[in-house]
């Protein structure tokens, strides 16, 4: 983080924009009640005051967390305006789970007949819709993703702000190749079901998602990659009335594991 200015005209306390930031009420509570050990520094705008940031600053001084003080916070360098509420905390990445403990947790789940989920995000590069998507499967409940190491956006600031907090609630596996992750995970018992636009493709009011499954959906623009989607056993798609061609990658995410979770609970 960066120094405060002392000027009388500039009590402004700049921080750089960088992918180990989180900001917002909502976002810091998550990470401090869930993972506080990830949290370094917090920077708290002394005129904000809520009981939301009281609970934030109790809770950094129950872990001995360093808290500065100061009259305003500006994040500088950022690639869109930011709300930060008045907190900003500095964070070690996020912690990921190795993918061998994944594909452990998922097998031993499905041979006890739990048909469990998981979510799989191919070169998701928006972070507003890799947030949106981690806060959709934890909403539908998906406890586990996998990620792809490259062309992926930074788990952390703006994903985990339109994460709504699910970030911290998730276990989330990063992996080079993901098309022979989807392998191993077809090993283990699951099955894949690639979302795509596609009139061949089935719809998913019209699939039985009973089983063990991944869902895997695509980039903003160019959606799965062909190696990607021929990996999947199924490719299904999201009936729609209007002009318009797709759905945005997260929304479309939600639709689908929506009806997943209805199929699950009926």
């Amino acid at each position: 983080m960066g120094r405060s200015k002392n000027s009388p005209t500039s009590r402004e306390h700049r921080i750089r924009y960088s992918d180990d930031l989180i900001w917002g009420v909502h976002p810091t509570l998550e990470v401090l009640h869930t993972q506080p050990e990830r949290v370094v520094e917090l920077c708290v705008q002394k005129e904000k005051q809520s009981r939301g940031l009281q609970e934030i600053i109790d809770s950094a001084r129950s872990h001995k967390i360093k808290c500065l003080f100061v009259d305003r916070i500006r994040i500088t360098e950022s690639p869109e305006p930011l709300n930060h509420q008045g907190i900003v905390a500095k964070c070690a990445p996020v912690p990921l789970l190795p993918f061998e403990d994944l594909l452990e947790h998922f097998q031993q789940a499905a041979q006890q007949g739990a048909n469990p989920r998981l979510m799989a995000c191919d070169s998701i590069q928006d972070p507003h819709n890799l947030g949106a998507i981690i806060r959709s499967a934890h909403a539908a409940g998906v406890t586990h993703l996998i990620l792809t190491r490259d062309r992926s956006a930074p788990l952390a600031g703006t994903a985990a702000k339109a994460s709504a907090g699910a970030i911290a609630k998730v276990h989330i596996s990063q992996v080079t190749n993901l098309a022979e992750a989807l392998k191993k995970v077809k090993e283990a018992g699951g099955w894949i079901f690639g979302a795509v636009k596609d009139e061949q493709a089935r719809s998913i009011y019209q699939t039985d998602f009973n089983v063990p499954a991944c869902l895997v959906v695509g980039n903003e623009g160019s959606g799965l990659r062909p190696l990607v989607k021929r990996h999947c056993d199924l490719l299904v798609s999201i009936p729609m009335a209007g002009d318009i061609d797709s759905l945005n990658s997260s929304v479309a995410a939600a639709v689908v594991l929506f009806e997943m979770l209805r199929q699950s609970l009926d």
